[in-house]
């Protein structure tokens, strides 16, 4: 019978003492349990255990937990020679190449060492989990158990059952990361997991916007930083993570998805990762920089002019209402069913163009721009113009929207401008990992707030906006590019028709 996960007397033996191995090995000591470190490597377990003593007795330094605490925690830590000193370990997690061959041999190495009831554990972030398993003669106790780097920051660790896992394995895994405290979030074996999987549209939809020349990349960032919430913009991540990192990823999650349009990358991905253009690392990605500092390019000026009469399309009414919140003391509002000659036009359409808008209420493209309210107009303002936007209107909309010293970005014609149809896109890929049955909207949420840093969970912000509004954003967007990576999900399109929450469960 399988020790509880709860008992002092619980053991855990860690394979591979890199990075990942370390930080898994530390958080498992300050919770309390004990700990085995193996290594093929000679050295490398004994570094590994001083400097978790070193990061253990700096926490207790800092007072984030009492001395007794931190010398117990070390002395949790032991060294063994060979895997056979990982015997009387209740689970085995491996921390070693991603290399599914050589973890398949670590394995059935390990089967003939440990006891029936031992649990044994990946690490692997992208390797079939089913697939680690099938090496085995009892794939009922391998799971995934895939932690984020730095392990004892980003306090989210996947729970991945593969096709044979049993229902026990998960969890005591769910026990063992609470333990150590982590929060485990249960999902399928599937490609990306949930994390990995859950967060494609944030890139991908962004280099979609880019490869378009619908906006910079700066300007991307800009909208979904500063309009949105996200500490840092697209492509500010994946100058972070490395292209060569982050651009791989992409490519296999889409292959891996038989080439499921969702998941679909552009081709200038490719041609950077080939120039070496990885981002920080190499000085120079997205972004230049010196120092390891991001140099941004310089924002445009704000024009002198300003508009003296605005009329605002009535076919969107919270948009409309929005404008006219920010803009009555502004300007003149021009009331007509139609603009008079003097006045520029504004519209506000929800996954639709500045052209289509334009011209579904009937008025001149020339002296029309779009303003985006999808998340308000407090932080940043994107402002879109048609292909025919006269300068001169351009840049008195720009001035007035601006006016009161909030940044305001100018972009090209796009449905769904920047923030809808990203936001849209991310809300999608939730859904349908809840209609996959892939995890439960709490975990996708759970998950993709802890392991991504995003402001709300996919399904938390298709709720806030309103699973309505995301359907007819994503609608719009079908509609217009006749492109399958906009179709929404069944999740979502019976939830918007029913009028009820994303987080609703089948019943």
């Amino acid at each position: 019978m399988a020790v509880d996960p709860a008992s002092p007397d619980y053991t855990i033996g860690v394979v591979g003492t890199g990075t990942m191995g370390r930080g898994i090995a530390q958080i498992a000591a300050a919770g309390g349990i004990n700990v085995r470190l193996f290594d093929t490597q000679d050295g490398a377990a004994e570094a590994a255990r001083e400097f978790i003593a070193r990061m253990i007795n700096r926490a207790a330094e800092k007072g984030n937990m009492s001395a007794p605490d931190a010398e117990a925690a070390v002395a949790r830590l032991q060294i063994v020679d060979a895997l056979e000193g990982l015997s009387s370990a209740d689970l085995v997690i491996e921390a070693i190449v991603e290399n599914i061959e050589i973890k398949q041999e670590l394995f059935a190495a390990l089967e003939k060492i440990v006891a029936e009831d031992c649990i044994l554990a990946s690490n692997t972030s992208s390797l079939s989990v089913t697939a680690i398993a099938s090496g085995c003669d009892k794939p009922g106790r391998v799971a995934g158990y895939h932690f984020f780097n730095p392990v004892p920051l980003l306090k989210v660790v996947e729970v991945v059952d593969g096709v044979l896992t049993e229902s026990w394995v998960g969890d005591a895994l769910d026990k063992v990361a609470r333990r150590c405290g982590h929060e485990p979030v249960r999902t399928s074996d599937s490609p990306g997991f949930l994390v990995n999987h859950a967060g494609r549209a944030f890139y991908t939809e962004a280099l979609r916007i880019a490869q378009e020349g619908i906006a910079s990349f700066s300007d991307i960032d800009d909208v979904l930083r500063d309009g949105v919430g996200f500490r840092m913009g697209p492509f500010e991540l994946m100058d972070t993570t490395g292209l060569d990192v982050s651009g791989v990823v992409m490519e296999s999650i889409y292959h891996q998805f038989y080439e499921e349009p969702r998941f679909r990358p552009v081709a200038f991905t490719r041609q950077r990762m080939a120039a070496g253009l990885y981002g920080r690392k190499t000085g120079r990605g997205y972004y230049a920089y010196e120092d390891n500092r991001k140099i941004a390019p310089e924002a445009a000026p704000v024009p002198d002019a300003r508009a003296e009469s605005v009329w605002i399309d009535p076919a969107n009414e919270d948009g409309r209402a929005a404008l006219l919140d920010l803009l009555a003391d502004k300007v003149e509002i021009d009331g007509g069913a139609k603009p008079g000659a003097r006045s520029v036009c504004i519209v506000t359409p929800m996954g639709g163009d500045a052209t289509t808008a334009a011209l579904a209420a009937g008025i001149e493209p020339e002296r029309t721009l779009a303003v985006d309210t999808l998340f308000g107009l407090r932080s940043r303002r994107t402002l879109m113009t048609t292909p025919v936007t006269d300068p001169d209107v351009r840049d008195s909309v720009h001035g007035l929207m601006a006016d009161d010293a909030v940044p305001v970005t100018v972009i090209h014609d796009s449905p769904g401008f920047i923030a809808q149809r990203v936001i849209a896109s991310i809300v999608n890929i939730g859904c349908e990992i809840a209609q996959h049955r892939i995890a439960t909207p709490e975990d996708i949420n759970k998950a993709v707030r802890l392991g991504l840093n995003y402001p709300r969970g996919p399904i938390e912000f298709g709720d806030e906006v309103g699973p309505a509004r995301i359907l007819a954003i994503l609608n719009e967007m079908h509609d217009f590019y006749g492109d399958p990576r906009y179709r929404p999900s069944p999740w979502l399109i019976r939830r918007a028709k029913l009028g009820v929450s994303l987080m609703t469960p089948e019943g």
